[in-house]
């Protein structure tokens, strides 16, 4: 695989976390009105904003990359789905607040590990912009998932 072929997948990459980037807003969106635990709010307001500040930056990525046509992300789609199956299905409040925390976190490993792996093969192209770009974004990401883990952890007890 040569460098251009490997740019081609990190831009297919990055498209699909900006369609990844979506999907998360729109599930954020329908949660907010199920949580019950007043941090479990503010995790979710503070996650929105820096969901705003992965998008700016993966917007810069796919400039430095020469981007990719538009694509899906099928995988924060079927994650989407599992949340609401979430929701629906809790017996009560607090079930259903330690679900959206598990199904926060599911989807924070994933963009943990798409973070990690375009932010090395963008290093290993020399795009550097890319891949400071999605280093900060990974950094955010593991302490948005400690944060989950705390908060789950203080829920119960």
């Amino acid at each position: 695989m040569d460098n251009q072929e490997i740019k081609t997948l990190v831009a297919h990459g990055l498209q699909a976390l900006k369609a990844g980037g979506e999907v998360a807003k729109q599930a954020t969106a329908e949660l907010q009105g199920d949580v019950s635990h007043p941090d479990l709010k503010a995790a979710l307001e503070q996650g929105n904003k820096t969901s705003e500040q992965w998008a700016q930056r993966i917007g810069k990525a796919l400039q430095e990359t020469g981007g990719a046509e538009g694509a899906g992300n099928p995988i924060l789609e079927a994650h989407h789905e599992v949340s609401r199956k979430i929701c629906q299905q809790a017996p009560d409040a607090l079930s259903r607040d330690l679900g959206i925390i598990a199904a926060g976190q599911l989807a924070l490993h994933y963009w943990i590990a798409s973070f990690g792996t375009l932010g090395n093969y963008a290093a290993k192209l020399g795009l550097s912009e890319t891949a400071e770009n999605m280093r900060k974004c990974l950094e955010e990401a593991k302490q948005a998932d400690q944060q989950h883990t705390d908060l789950a952890e203080k829920m119960l007890g």
